[in-house]
């Protein structure tokens, strides 16, 4: 499945598995990448992965982030986009240069194709600080995208929830520090 991570700069990266490659993104590429969901899956909600995540920090198996397989299989199956979204420190404080993004996928989110789906945002940090304080601020972190998306750009709260994974699914298991595990997902989770 491809990956698209958004920079600031509305860069694209693109992940085909092991290769990389560079484009540019718009609105259209946002839509095809959240088009597809007619229905919630089965046994999902935004609830019980929040659930699992707390769940996962007292769980000795996932005390080393090199050996932390996803929490959830379901969302790496979903269509999703995944944009690196600049904020301030410890701190769930959008960076000004990061609105132009939220302002992007607010407009896909207008779209005719995409008008009846819900979304969920999904925090996620690196391994740098603790678990539980990483946690946190993943949430903090996906409420400030969700509530952005709200105000000031009007996407109805109905239709929008909002998840912190922390470090508990890193994208780069062999490098847990790595940039790349900070990340947002916006994923569509049905009608």
């Amino acid at each position: 499945m491809n990956r698209l991570l958004l920079p600031a700069a509305i860069a694209l990266t693109v992940w085909l598995a092991p290769a990389m490659a560079q484009t540019r993104l718009n609105s259209g590429q946002i839509v095809n990448s959240l088009q597809g969901l007619e229905e919630v899956p089965p046994g999902f909600s935004a609830s019980l992965l929040r659930k699992q995540a707390r769940d996962s920090l007292a769980d000795p198996l996932r005390a080393n982030p090199n050996n932390r397989e996803p929490l959830s299989q379901q969302l790496e199956k979903l269509a999703q986009i995944t944009v690196a979204i600049q904020f301030d420190f410890g701190s769930a404080r959008i960076r000004p240069q990061s609105y132009r993004t939220v302002g992007l996928l607010a407009d896909s989110l207008y779209h005719p194709y995409l008008l009846g789906y819900r979304f969920l945002v999904v925090g996620h940090t690196d391994a740098v600080g603790g678990r539980e304080p990483n946690l946190e601020l993943s949430q903090r972190r996906a409420d400030a995208i969700r509530d952005a998306l709200i105000n000031p750009f009007g996407i109805a709260a109905q239709r929008i929830e909002a998840v912190g994974l922390g470090e508990e699914q890193l994208l780069n298991r062999r490098n847990p520090q790595a940039a790349e595990n900070r990340r947002v997902q916006l994923i569509n989770i049905g009608r």
